[in-house]
């Protein structure tokens, strides 16, 4: 194997805590959860200097489809073996690089040929994302990240989901993949942006082929993902954890974040979708409703799952959860790469750490206030939270004696 970068952050046995950042898929809308990371990212640099990066404090950082790019930038290292993006970073990527990767058709009859398209292909060819993702990350595999990443996707081929996990490719080797090609692989929406396949190889010369579409379709929110693979880990014995047990999840500290979905008036109805064909399933008002019903009922019911248990644990605070529901028009949608809707874009971003602290009601949709604050006041506890853990690590590991309360 190739050289493995070094993490800052010392290992769980040494805190109180595993760290989990999760990211949801969306497209363009990406540049929300990238505003809260910003954000989240300079509380930490207040804390422990400006030198302070995200990998520093989480011990996994998962993210489907468009989460999954943030996650690269984030873990992948530069040539000073620092996260190659700050956060406050991410953004500009956003800005710079969506309106060519989802390059828009100046007037009507160029937008009707884009949407014809859609009868025999994607509506995009993907080529410069694959070549943007080569360009970043070069050939960086996945072993070699700053920390430790999950990234799902959907293998179109086997029909299952494929997970790309730092802690799966000790067991599985196969799956330590370069990063352009997971990442591209997890963007790839169907009807949006092309299956990608790619082959990895054995130390032994055995090979391994992939035949992927968005992670969205299995995970749009991956946290639950993400949590699934630590707790699999408590359980095979691995020491970076001891001696947590395997449903201690009120030792797991999670920040989830959302990348916004329509307003509940914006959504479809069943008047409507009673009358839609095969057609109308998969293209409607230049989205794809099929595609909106599975990461929305798999975001949503992820969010529910987790509230849950930490409620039940009496370790709410240790959950937070950060999503807009309200966005209309163009905002709600994964690929109008409008300069003036990128912009808008991170509009919502900022008006969303002004709003309160919430979490989606499933028998109406709609995210309601928990009383807890805003979401910008949640994130800088969050952050102190972070950082405490991260000295309490740094203690223990030069004392060398693992400890827990």
């Amino acid at each position: 194997m190739e050289k493995t970068a070094k993490s800052v952050l010392q290992l769980p046995t040494y805190g109180n805590t595993v760290t989990i950042l999760s990211i949801d898929g969306g497209g363009i809308r990406g540049i929300i959860p990238s505003v809260i990371l910003g954000f989240l990212e300079s509380e930490l640099q207040k804390l422990d200097g400006k030198d302070a990066r995200l990998a520093d404090y989480f011990d996994v950082i998962a993210g489907t489809s468009t989460g999954g790019l943030v996650t690269a930038m984030l873990a992948a290292p530069n040539e000073n073996n620092r996260p190659l993006y700050a956060a406050k970073d991410i953004k500009d990527f956003y800005l710079e690089n969506c309106p060519k990767i989802f390059p828009q058709e100046s007037n009507f009859l160029g937008q009707a040929q884009q949407e014809l398209r859609l009868l025999s292909g994607p509506k995009y060819d993907g080529k410069y994302l694959h070549n943007l993702l080569q360009q970043k990350v070069g050939k960086t595999k996945l072993h070699q990240t700053l920390t430790n990443v999950v990234i799902p996707t959907f293998d179109i081929k086997l029909l299952q989901p494929t997970i790309f996990s730092s802690y799966a490719i000790k067991n599985e080797p196969s799956l330590d993949g370069v990063l352009s090609d997971i990442c591209t692989g997890t963007s790839a929406a169907p009807t949006f942006l092309p299956a990608h396949h790619f082959e990895t190889k054995n130390s032994d010369g055995s090979k391994r082929e992939f035949n992927l579409v968005d992670g969205g379709v299995a995970a749009n929110n991956p946290t639950l993902v993400a949590m699934n693979q630590v707790t699999r880990e408590i359980s095979k014995g691995n020491s970076d954890f001891s001696p947590m047990k395997p449903l201690e999840f009120d030792r797991f500290l999670v920040l989830s974040l959302g990348t916004g979905t329509a307003k509940i008036e914006q959504k479809y109805d069943a008047d409507n979708a009673a009358k839609w064909g095969i057609l109308a399933w998969l293209v409607n008002g230049g989205s794809s409703p099929l595609v909106d019903v599975f990461t929305e009922a798999s975001s949503d019911m992820v969010d529910f799952h987790l509230a849950t248990i930490f409620q039940t644990l009496q370790c709410e605070a240790n959950y937070l959860r950060i999503q807009d529901d309200t966005l209309t028009g163009d905002l709600s949608s994964v690929d109008i790469a409008t300069k003036t809707n990128l912009e808008n874009l991170v509009q919502v971003g900022e008006k969303l750490l002004k709003k309160p602290v919430s979490r989606v009601n499933l028998q109406s949709g709609v995210f309601e206030p928990l009383n807890q604050g805003t979401n910008e006041d949640a994130l800088k506890k969050f952050a102190e939270t972070l950082s405490k853990e991260k000295r309490l690590r740094d203690i223990r590991s030069k004392e060398g004696v693992p400890k827990r309360k």
